[in-house]
């Protein structure tokens, strides 16, 4: 996967939200609003192609979790931004 171009990260009165900037992304007319470890992966990511397998390792290397927990964790962070259209296989 990869986060699509023009979608960007921005923090707003202490909420991470994610919008599209410029004409590519002009049919998303929403604000996706990430909590703070939702955050911490987009920002792991970005820029570059990663795995569901890929954030759950960056979850384990963060935060007291097993593999198998953070792997369900990101496959559902995962499958809510593929849904939403910010990422693409």
């Amino acid at each position: 996967m990869k986060i699509k171009e023009g979608f960007i990260l921005r923090q707003l009165c202490g909420e991470y939200i994610v919008v599209g900037e410029g004409l590519a992304q002009v049919n998303f007319n929403k604000m996706l609003s990430l909590n703070a470890s939702a955050a911490y992966l987009w920002q792991s990511v970005a820029g570059r192609e990663f795995t569901v397998e890929d954030m759950a390792t960056l979850m384990t290397d963060k935060y007291e979790v097993t593999f198998e927990q953070a792997l369900k964790d990101a496959g559902k962070v995962a499958e809510v931004w593929l849904r939403e259209g910010v990422v693409e296989q």
